[in-house]
């Protein structure tokens, strides 16, 4: 479910109008994350560290009601949940884009990325169906231990869906953590609410 945005009563319309002008309106934070704590759960429950972290990154995403914004032609909706499209390598080493929708308890969740993880595996290309607007773009770059990142991007083509990436798991004084990066659309998300999510996601994962 999504919910119309009254654009003239929003406090938002000015940045929406600013930014929605500009060639590129998406900005870019890297960080890292401590995923100690996160690490061992996963184990210990037996689910793949990558499902993990997903279940938690769209958990604090739902948390933040700007992530749960988009722009859909001269509209704006607040939907009720996002869900995630995440990159999944095949084993030829080309990559799909997936569809996994969201579920609060993670043994459902995994079963929902595992199936969808098939589903890749028996499709070639990269667009392997149709795609919602209430989700985040995700993907884990694990080979890399990034300080930045930047995304391909078609201009002519709207967008207003948030992008999160991981890089590589790396441990120093018993600490495990990976570098995040969150590309969003500045109409709708500041530094401020990707503050918001940061905190709610390291919450999450020291659960």
């Amino acid at each position: 479910m999504k919910t119309k945005i009254d654009l003239n009563n929003w406090n938002r319309k000015g940045h929406l109008e600013f930014f929605s002008a500009f060639q590129e309106p998406f900005f870019g934070i890297t960080t890292a994350i401590d995923c100690t704590i996160a690490y061992e759960k996963a184990k210990a429950m037996q689910i793949s560290f990558f499902v993990y972290y997903l279940h938690k990154t769209l958990a604090a995403v739902n948390q933040i009601e700007n992530f749960r914004y988009r722009i859909e032609g001269d509209d704006v909706f607040l939907y009720n949940e996002i869900d995630a499209s995440a990159t999944i390598m095949r084993e030829d080493k080309t990559f799909g884009f997936s569809f996994m929708k969201f579920h609060e308890d993670i043994h459902e969740f995994n079963k929902i990325v595992q199936k969808e993880i098939e589903r890749i595996q028996t499709t070639t290309g990269i667009l392997t169906r149709e795609y919602p607007e209430n989700i985040i773009h995700f993907s884990a770059v694990p080979w890399i231990n990034f300080t930045g990142l930047t995304h391909s991007r078609n201009f002519g083509v709207a967008d207003s869906c948030p992008k999160i990436s991981y890089g590589k798991l790396v441990e120093e004084n018993g600490k495990k953590s990976m570098a995040l990066s969150v590309t969003a659309h500045h109409g709708l998300i500041d530094g401020y609410h990707i503050g918001l999510f940061i905190e709610a996601l390291q919450t999450e994962l020291n659960k």
